[in-house]
Formats: C-alpha cells, structure tokens, sequence
C-alpha cells in the first residue's frame, strides 16, 4: 500500500515534528537520506520510516511507501530523498571527564559541525544551554553526518552545571580571541570541560566568569576571529592531541 495523500493523518502528524513544541512533546523527530537512517537504526533509535514509491531500501522496522507529493510534503529540504525517518530522541549517559559546554550557538551548521567535530576528538559529552539551536532541527542534523547518534548531548542551565562539576574537579576553559593561553601551551587534565561562546557575542558573562583559565589559537594577525565550528575543531584536535600523553 501507497500512502498519496499530504491529508493522511499519519503524514500529518510527521509533518509537525518539523517544530521544536511536537519533538519535545513525541520524544521523536525527523531525520532525511539513507545515510541518517542507517546511523539512526545502529543505535537502535530508528521507529519507523517512509520510502519514496520506487525505491528498494530494506530495514527490519515499521516501513510505509510514498508518492513523490508526499514524500515532498515530509522533506524539510528543495530536493526529495529517497526515505525519512522517525527516531526516538537518545537517552542520557554518563558525563565522563572530556566536556564541551555551547553557549547559546545559533547557526545550525554551526551547531552540527561542533557535534561531528566533538565526536571525531573523542569528547564524551557535550552539554547546550536552553537557548542553544535546537539538536534536532534538521539542518543540525544533516550537518552532523550522523554523528549526532553517536555522543552524549545535555542540554543545561550552564551556571549551575559548571558550578556543579566545578566541584568535582572538573577545570573550566573558556575561549577568548585575545588576552588568553596558547591552546598549544597547557597541560590538559583529566577532567576537563571547554566552553564555547555565542558566535557573535562569545561567552556569556556569567559563564565566562566561572572558567578558571581562557584559551586562545594562534594565528595570523590579520584574522580577526574564525567561524565557531572552525575554532571549535582546531581546540578540540590540539586539546585530544595532548590528552594522549595525560
């Protein structure tokens, strides 16, 4: 059977999960393309899919085919796939002892890079503040390759929580363009978290207050400032780069 009407009820209430209000009240969301599916069904978060009419993709899970209007209906983007997913949100984990803290970032792209970066330089969790791009936004999720099935994400009020695990030993690294420590220069303990600023804006005030030491990346002083998910990868690999030798 072909669903092929954009009314059908069950296509309906996919199509809300495009907004934050019906992900956060389903526990589910939208993800696009096989690639997303497979690392979704990995994990095991995978609850249902839709195939577009035509295509030969096999998954021991609910399945529902689709016409092309409905198919366009689901996808976020301007080109159709070929399947849509719904996935359960992951649980939380353990916090482990390499943190990044995001600080109210905006860009989706952004966002999804940090995520995919975050994995790559083997961060065990990575906490967001409420006002931080929602996770599940589909341009986040196209942007993190996957990956975002793969770590531990928190979101947090960050006062509290660097407060928190300030307690338990944990140091706290803020970034600033200027006036810090060469990234290359210290020695990365075992418990650490490093935060990132709002990419306009940087750190907030509050949360810049409770880091115990900035850092900064040296580079050419014509550059002012790099992206943040740029910046951010550079941290993290010279960061997991020294933690080696802990």
């Amino acid at each position: 059977m072909i669903i092929t009407s954009v009314n059908n009820d069950r296509i309906k209430n996919i199509c809300r999960l495009k907004e934050k209000k019906y992900r956060d009240i389903t526990n589910t969301f939208l993800i696009e393309g096989e690639h997303l599916v497979k690392e979704a069904y990995k994990k095991k978060l995978l609850k249902e899919i839709y195939i577009l009419d035509g295509n030969n993709i096999s998954f021991d899970i609910d399945t529902f085919y689709v016409s092309k209007e409905v198919m366009k209906k689901i996808s976020s983007t301007d080109s159709i796939c070929n399947v849509v997913g719904v996935c359960y949100k992951k649980k939380e984990e353990n916090l482990g002892n390499r943190l990044l803290i995001l600080d109210n970032i905006q860009d989706p792209g952004n966002l999804g890079t940090i995520i995919r970066s975050s994995k790559a330089f083997n961060i065990d969790t990575i906490i967001i503040s409420p006002n931080t791009v929602d996770i599940y936004n589909s341009k986040v999720l196209r942007s993190t390759q996957g990956m975002i099935f793969h770590i531990n994400i928190m979101v947090r009020d960050l006062e509290s929580f660097i407060n928190n695990i300030k307690q338990d030993n944990y140091k706290i690294y803020g970034t600033k363009v200027d006036g810090g420590i060469n990234v290359k220069d210290i020695d990365i303990p075992c418990k650490y978290a490093l935060v990132i600023g709002n990419e306009g804006n940087g750190m907030s005030v509050n949360i810049s207050n409770l880091c115990d030491e900035n850092l900064y990346i040296k580079m050419n002083n014509e550059v002012e400032s790099l992206n943040a998910a740029v910046a951010t990868s550079i941290l993290l690999y010279e960061m997991d780069d020294r933690y080696e030798f802990n």
